[in-house]
């Protein structure tokens, strides 16, 4: 197996964890939140990070992973901005209608693309604009429905949208800059989301909810279920990391759009919610979206992959060929001189 496909392999591996466990612990804490009565969000979200924190630590102990540390202050102040856009998130979800709260989601996509685009220079293409404006058509009937504006919750999901898109573009960034994995990234980072929001966390949901988090009556099935969805966020933490890290901002933005769709299915069928006519055209026109953009993604990609052996291919010919590296080499031939082989620089085979 080419290393291509061994990389396409665990695409599609993060890309499928992503998704399952996603799914699954929207379903789990839907049920704990909806049905029994625990709606502390902020607070639920800091145990995820601790206990993701000390399933890698065990992981680091068996030598699972290896520990690669690097700049520290780059991990703080990402882990920290991390913490931030998820309390951002809450609070916008608290202070806005679910509709504009969903519009607020919608928009981190174009974000993430115009500060891409403006920062990092990097080029979209007309077809991946085109399916991407279908896939956040398609959502936005899914789930677009009442908005109501007032100037604390726009702020607030501005901020939101912001915060979530440079921390992702951080996630992606970080992990080709100091060449580390997802695991090392997240390992590093979650004490500083966990923290951010540890502290943060009671008083947002105070905020929002007007109770007590360490007054509410924790029954053993509110205990199981709390149990259950922090194993399950180990999953959705490690797998959002990985997709980030393998694929791109935008893809995992895309990826959590079907995750929406999906969660609208299951809440249809598992939980009997509200579902119409337009929830399903909404839905039918993202997946388009989505396909096409996979599509086109996959396109490109095979195109890179082809111009890179070309290039590379190239040079080997160029490499192997003694009168054009002759050339290259400037070597000039003298009467009864046996000339050397020209030195080739490796900066220069790989620039190539």
């Amino acid at each position: 197996m080419s290393e291509s496909e061994r990389f396409q392999l665990g695409t599609i591996g993060a890309l499928s964890l992503s998704v399952v466990s996603s799914v699954s612990i929207v379903i789990c804490n839907k049920a704990l939140i909806s049905s029994l009565g625990f709606s502390f969000a902020t607070t639920l979200t800091s145990w995820h990070l601790l206990v993701t924190f000390c399933s890698l630590h065990v992981a680091l102990w068996m030598k699972l992973f290896e520990h690669k540390p690097f700049d520290a202050r780059a991990v703080m102040g990402f882990g920290i901005l991390n913490g931030i856009s998820i309390g951002l998130l809450n609070l916008s979800l608290g202070f806005n209608s679910v509709g504009f709260y969903q519009m607020t989601k919608l928009a981190i996509i174009p974000c993430t693309v115009l500060l891409e685009t403006l920062f990092f220079r990097k080029q979209f293409s007309r077809s991946i604009q085109f399916s991407l404006t279908i896939l956040l058509l398609g959502v936005g009937i899914a789930t677009v429905t009442d908005l109501q504006l007032n100037v604390l919750g726009s702020i607030l999901s501005l901020l939101a949208v912001v915060t979530t898109c440079v921390a992702q573009i951080m996630t992606n960034t970080i992990q080709k800059r100091f060449k580390v994995s997802s695991t090392q990234l997240l390992y590093q980072s979650c004490p500083y989301q966990a923290m951010t929001l540890f502290v943060t966390g009671p008083f947002l949901d105070w905020l929002l909810t007007n109770q007590n988090v360490f007054a509410f009556k924790y029954t053993p099935q509110v205990l199981v279920f709390i149990v259950l969805s922090c194993l399950i966020s180990i999953s959705v933490n490690f797998s959002t990391f990985l997709v980030i890290g393998k694929t791109s901002p935008v893809t995992y933005q895309v990826l959590g759009h079907l995750k929406t769709c999906l969660v609208l299915g299951f809440g249809y069928v598992l939980l009997h919610d509200p579902f119409s006519l337009r929830n399903i055209f909404g839905i039918l026109i993202a997946l388009v979206g989505m396909i096409i953009y996979s599509y086109f993604c996959s396109l490109e990609s095979q195109q890179k992959a082809s111009e890179a052996s070309a290039q590379l291919s190239q040079a080997k010919e160029i490499e192997s060929d003694p009168l054009l590296s002759a050339e290259n080499g400037a070597v000039i031939v003298a009467d009864g001189v046996v000339p050397k082989a020209p030195v080739w620089s490796s900066n220069k085979d790989l620039q190539a």
